[in-house]
């Protein structure tokens, strides 16, 4: 749970947003850590299932497609990215994302709307450019918590948060671990980013949209399906954007809170 702008600029102070914001963020992080539900686990040894019908050629080929989209995205966005949003509070910071959010939103539903609307040609094209609006996001993102994305240690990071958002409960998990302590585990990345786990990543990512999106190409149903299902997907990135920085934030006040205390005597 997420408050909104209006809420944030008439009702907190600076050191009350704060207090809400960590327990937000607290909440968040046991549900990052869950174990599988039954559910879940059935539903993902579906998917295995699945995936392991369809021929590794074609694994190949998605993987490569998804990987060519993203990376094209990740250089194309750092071009027309805003600058990073530097000394200002978690509150002025979270006023500027919750914007950026609303925004990408309502252009996603949008997106959704003409593009479920078109059957299923257009419904098809609804994949790269929902993709693209997410990325967007993040990157925007990114620069109202003070992140430059210039350094691709960072891009790691908003791909991090993107499979948070859209992968299984234990590859969510398994996620959250690499980005705990991001401060260190940054330090650990191998300097090329084609060593990232792409394949990963468009799996979870497919099986996460896939039922949700294909009713986007039924006739009739698919304008407004498009535009609701859009919708939610981008704001369940945004709030879980909004919760992976606000974790990196703690983590540094409290590294820089260390630095300025005296020593115990």
């Amino acid at each position: 749970m997420v408050k909104n702008i209006a809420q944030i600029e008439t009702e907190m102070t600076d050191p009350t947003y704060e207090a809400v914001a960590l327990h937000e963020l607290y909440i968040w992080q046991r549900k990052m850590q869950e174990q599988p539900s039954l559910l879940n686990q059935v539903t993902r040894k579906m998917q295995v299932k699945v995936n392991n019908l369809i021929p590794e050629k074609v694994h190949q080929v998605v993987t490569a497609a998804i990987k060519q989209m993203i990376r094209a995205t990740l250089f194309g966005a750092q071009i027309i990215t805003f600058k990073p949003v530097l000394s200002h509070t978690l509150r002025l910071k979270e006023i500027k994302a919750l914007e950026r959010i609303a925004f990408y939103k309502k252009l996603g539903a949008a997106e959704g709307g003409v593009t479920g609307a078109g059957g299923i040609l257009l419904g098809l094209a609804d994949f790269p450019l929902l993709l693209g609006l997410k990325l967007k996001l993040l990157f925007d993102l990114a620069a109202a918590y003070g992140y430059a994305t210039n350094d691709y240690r960072e891009r790691v990071y908003l791909l991090y948060i993107f499979q948070l958002a859209f992968s299984s409960q234990e590859h969510r998990r398994q996620i959250y671990l690499k980005m705990e302590n991001w401060t260190e585990k940054r330090k650990t990345l191998p300097d090329d980013m084609h060593q990232f786990d792409w394949r990963s990543l468009q799996q979870e990512y497919r099986d996460y949209i896939d039922l949700a999106k294909m009713a986007q190409l039924i006739p009739i149903i698919g304008a407004p399906v498009g535009a609701v299902v859009n919708y939610r997907l981008l704001n369940k990135l945004g709030v879980t954007a909004m919760n992976a920085y606000r974790m990196r934030w703690q983590e540094e006040k409290i590294a820089a809170d260390k630095l300025i205390s005296p020593p115990e005597s």
